[in-house]
């Protein structure tokens, strides 16, 4: 409503400009006309009553007087040319002296031969006022042509102005006023018409699938409104009989979730216990003058991804993150080699710049970023098997940060898998969940740190992981 009334207050505004301006034009049109054939009236009677022969060169004498008494009864001014439009005589004898008025134009002559009525009216704007000068001829009685009239009329637009002022000022007054009952009716009718709406709304917000919602009641309200009740009641009823179905299959779906990712963890370790005894089975030898050492070794291995299942099924039990972080200050350097232990590959290299690097980190899940990056290095290495097969760990301390990078020349990652990388789920294998990289990128933003790869295919990938290091 408001809008539509600024619309055509706006509109109407612009038609009231337009209808002044063209009232104006017809107004001094008019106006000039009337002056003209009064003019010529005065013109034809002084040639009538003049004693000078009625020739082109007498019509200096003959208005010789006569042309100030006509500019003063006509408030005019006047000029007289001949028939090739030379001045002949005017009424206003400073503008004899300007040259544009000692001649005629071209163009204004050409205009006034040309027209019917031998008439020819020309508008122009001169230091913003405008103005209008007719031509027309001064004939004798017989009509035989003996001057040009030139009647030069300025467009004073004052009064006209003054008009359209206070006539657009009634008009403001008039739409102000009806925009204010505008705005007083939009606001009762809003009010009206959306206190049905704001209860329905109300109600809608604070529906939720997990708890009881209540029906609305609402009386004396339109049929368009008890339509929507209706519905929503309706929806209601039905979300009632849903939600149980929804909350047992939501269970249902939450359980096999964390069954796929204990499944997942729990093989993690697994893969290195089975690594290890293999290992212990071929190069057992119980004349080895260090086998007690190694057992030790294997021993501390198996022990060791033991405790790491162990933390799993507890936190499992507990329903909390697998497993539970139990951060301690240890050496990155030896615990990545101990991590790299469990694989029988010739072709792992390790190379560290330092001898010991100091952090707070949980030692499990450092063990299990590390052996997921080199079994996914491995794996990749194995789709293309290259001449010279090459995974390289390097660990080294910078910036206040612990980084370790695993390089291999394996496959490398496409273009398309890129962004899918550390999605859960995502995998290239033809087992496995697909859930490794995605708990490794969990890790290590757990301990705010940051995990990056640069790939190029059938040559290789590098994987990056940053974490701070803390005192």
């Amino acid at each position: 409503m408001i809008l539509l009334i600024l619309l055509a207050s706006v509109l109407i505004a612009v038609v009231t400009i337009y209808q002044y301006r063209e009232e104006a034009k017809d107004y001094h049109r008019d106006r000039l006309e009337r002056k003209e054939a009064n003019i010529k009236k005065h013109i034809n009677y002084v040639l009538e009553e003049t004693t000078y022969p009625l020739e082109t060169d007498k019509i200096p004498l003959i208005f010789k007087e006569n042309i100030h008494q006509i500019k003063k009864i006509h408030n005019l001014d006047i000029f007289f040319y001949d028939l090739e439009g030379n001045l002949l005589v005017s009424s206003e004898a400073r503008i004899v002296k300007d040259p544009k008025h000692q001649k005629i134009s071209e163009d204004a002559m050409q205009a006034l031969r040309q027209s019917p009525e031998k008439q020819y009216v020309v508008q122009f704007n001169e230091n913003g006022q405008g103005y209008q000068s007719a031509f027309t001829y001064i004939t004798d009685i017989s009509f035989k042509p003996l001057a040009i009239l030139n009647l030069p009329y300025i467009e004073d637009d004052d009064f006209i102005n003054k008009e359209l002022r206070e006539n657009l000022m009634r008009l403001g007054f008039a739409y102000c006023f009806m925009l204010l009952i505008a705005i007083a009716l939009a606001y009762l009718l809003s009010k009206y018409i959306t206190r049905s709406l704001n209860t329905v709304s109300e109600k809608i917000t604070e529906t939720r699938l997990n708890k009881r919602n209540k029906r609305i009641e609402i009386e004396g309200s339109t049929e368009e409104i008890s339509n929507l009740v209706k519905a929503y009641n309706s929806m209601i009823d039905e979300l009632e009989n849903s939600a149980a179905q929804l909350a047992a299959s939501e269970r249902e779906a939450a359980w096999r979730e964390m069954a796929k990712q204990v499944a997942h963890e729990i093989k993690n370790p697994l893969t290195p216990m089975r690594l290890t005894v293999q290992s212990f089975q071929r190069k057992f030898n119980p004349e080895d003058p260090n086998i007690h050492l190694k057992i030790d070794e294997y021993s501390n291995t198996l022990i060791q991804q033991i405790d790491t299942m162990s933390s799993i099924a507890s936190a499992f039990s507990s329903y909390a993150d697998m497993p539970a972080q139990q951060n301690e200050t240890l050496n990155v350097v030896k615990i990545t080699k101990l991590a790299l232990d469990i694989f029988n590959e010739n072709h792992i290299y390790f190379f560290a710049k330092e001898k010991e690097i100091i952090a707070k980190l949980d030692r499990t899940q450092l063990i299990r970023v590390i052996t997921n990056l080199v079994k996914n290095s491995l794996h990749a290495i194995a789709q293309i098997q290259p001449a010279t097969p090459l995974v390289e760990v390097n660990v080294f301390a910078e910036n206040g940060s612990v980084y370790i990078t695993v390089s291999d020349n394996g496959v490398g990652i496409s273009e398309e898998n890129k962004e899918k990388v550390f999605e859960p789920k995502f995998t290239t294998k033809s087992s496995g969940m697909g859930l490794g990289l995605a708990m490794v990128k969990n890790i290590v933003e757990t301990y705010k740190g940051e995990i990056s790869f640069v790939t190029e295919e059938n040559k290789g990938t590098t994987f990056k992981i940053r974490f701070p290091l803390q005192a």
